[in-house]
């Protein structure tokens, strides 16, 4: 008998409290159970897959890389299984399925909330789970099934085999100040005007600042002053308010604020290309049909941005 069909769920969960405490006897402690049934148990699952799935030092144990892959797996299984769970509770309330959508805060602030919107006319009974973060820490959350669906700019993103992406609408990014900074009253800006101020930046590897470092690259320039980096958007609206610092944004994100008078962006042309905003989701053959009317709401909404 192969040994995937003689593991149970509980031996799953085994895996990744194993994987987060990095220590057999607080895995034993946390899953009421001995360090030595918890060490023999590894050692006969070991010897069933025919691989080293945990390294023993001093300090504890760690995954080795055949480790990681089956932790992978386990903790997709165990938070589809807990978000299996919740929505079988939901639907025994009289409530309808509830779906999880990352977003990253550089995309259009009002196109998710449009589609968002869209997508609860259709399927009144739903509820929506809403996140926002960094691509990179969405799209982990999407591997682990804790995500149904990631919005954001896919300036950065590498295709992977069990996901599926789609290119949704594509945009500059532009340099923004708030609507009373002295640039903002003034003609065509050149980059030596940029660099008399100090900037706030979304942090490196996050695809909107990719496309700063590649316009100031274009431009053989060297960065700014970059006094603050962040990945708030509330909070770096609030620096640009009540200060002088510049910041960058992307054009839809740029029109949304300036007709709220929170933000305005200069009258200065940047090389950095296009950047793609779109959705991830995983590749799965049989699609839930709520998340496949889930894309097609973000399809829709592109064109209403």
């Amino acid at each position: 008998m192969s040994w995937t069909k003689r593991l149970r769920f509980n031996h799953l969960n085994l895996l990744v409290v194993l994987a987060e405490t990095g220590s057999l006897s607080e895995a034993a402690r946390t899953t009421h159970t001995t360090q030595p049934a918890l060490s023999r148990w590894i050692k006969e699952l070991e010897e069933d897959v025919g691989s080293q799935l945990f390294e023993r030092h001093a300090r504890g144990i760690t995954p080795t890389p055949a480790g990681k892959m089956l932790l992978t797996y386990a903790q997709r299984i165990t938070s589809q299984a807990k978000r299996a769970q919740q929505n079988i509770d939901a639907l025994k309330e009289g409530s309808s399925r509830s779906v999880a959508i990352g977003t990253s805060p550089a995309s259009a602030p009002s196109f998710v909330p449009a589609a968002i919107a869209r997508f609860l006319k259709q399927h009144p009974n739903s509820k929506i789970k809403f996140y926002e973060n960094t691509m990179n820490a969405l799209i982990a959350k999407l591997e682990l099934g804790e995500l149904d669906l990631v919005v954001g700019r896919l300036d950065n993103y590498q295709p992977q085999p069990d996901m599926q992406s789609e290119v949704l609408y594509k945009e500059r990014i532009c340099i923004v100040s708030r609507l009373s900074h002295p640039l903002a009253q003034r003609g065509k800006l050149s980059w030596d005007d940029l660099y008399q101020y100090d900037w706030i930046v979304w942090p490196e590897g996050t695809p909107i600042r990719s496309k700063l470092d590649i316009a100031l690259t274009t431009s053989g320039r060297k960065p700014p002053n970059y006094r603050i980096e962040s990945n708030s958007q509330v909070g770096n609206l609030w620096l640009l308010q009540f200060t002088d610092m510049l910041s960058i944004a992307s054009e839809r994100v740029a029109i949304h604020f300036h007709e709220r008078g929170l933000m305005t962006p200069l009258n200065i042309e940047i090389d950095s290309g296009e950047g793609a905003v779109g959705m991830v989701w995983r590749d799965e053959e049989n699609l839930d049909c709520l998340i496949l009317n889930l894309l097609d709401s973000f399809r829709s909404s592109k064109g209403f941005i």
